[in-house]
């Protein structure tokens, strides 16, 4: 796989909120508006990034029975940082309205994922750009989701009001049923066009390979 295609293919192709469907907690509950979408998109973009640089260095010397251990504490660091930078520099607003989803970056799923099955195979460029495109892809998808919400909740975009008559909030988009139902409806828009695209070539739709419980070793580390 070229350097190109380790970078881009989480930005549409394994994109990890729309096609992997990972790190689905944060993406429904922060994503009431763009500017949160945003804030949470670039923290887990910045761990993802670190992590995979370290794990990728030490990926040699990680005994295998243990790698799993060593990956969350090498997360777990990079989170604190993330935590203490963002609590420092951020806007109060947005580090509020994140809140505990900052911590809970540890346990993402797209993170330690990433970790256990590129990082920690491949080298220090490709698992830099691996992290690069798949943090940039779950920024995308979070700033979609969340823009859309905000504006059919109040006709405005990162808190910034494009309907100016509305005035009468509509509460369900901002809401969690709100979330699943857009979310859905992404899914199928890209389930869609990926389908549409395949036939145009006259080919079949086949989903990317490699994405199911079986490609991960991670509920697999006592066999080892």
């Amino acid at each position: 796989m070229s350097l190109f295609k380790d970078f881009s293919k989480g930005i549409w192709k394994e994109n990890p909120v729309l096609v992997l469907l990972l790190g689905t907690c944060p993406t429904l509950a922060v994503t009431n508006n763009a500017v949160n979408g945003l804030g949470m998109g670039i923290a887990t973009a910045c761990v993802l990034t670190g992590s995979n640089l370290v794990v990728s260095l030490i990926k040699n010397l990680v005994p295998s029975k243990i790698r799993i251990p060593c990956y969350i504490v090498i997360i777990a660091t990079f989170v604190s940082v993330v935590d203490q930078l963002m609590e420092a520099y951020a806007p109060a607003t947005i580090y509020n309205a994140l809140g505990i989803f900052i911590p809970l970056i540890v346990v993402n799923c797209i993170v330690l994922g990433r970790a256990e099955a590129f990082a920690s195979k491949s080298g220090l460029f490709r698992s830099v750009l691996d992290a690069l495109g798949m943090g940039i892809g779950f920024t995308l998808a979070l700033v979609l989701l969340g823009g859309t919400r905000e504006f059919l909740t109040s006709g405005s975009l990162f808190n910034v009001k494009i309907i100016t008559a509305w005035t009468v909030n509509f509460m369900l988009p901002g809401n969690a049923p709100g979330a699943f139902i857009l979310l859905g409806c992404f899914l199928a828009l890209k389930n869609h066009f990926n389908f549409r695209r395949a036939v145009k070539r006259g080919e079949a739709y086949i989903p990317p390979q490699g994405l199911n419980c079986r490609s991960c070793n991670i509920c697999r580390i006592g066999d080892d």
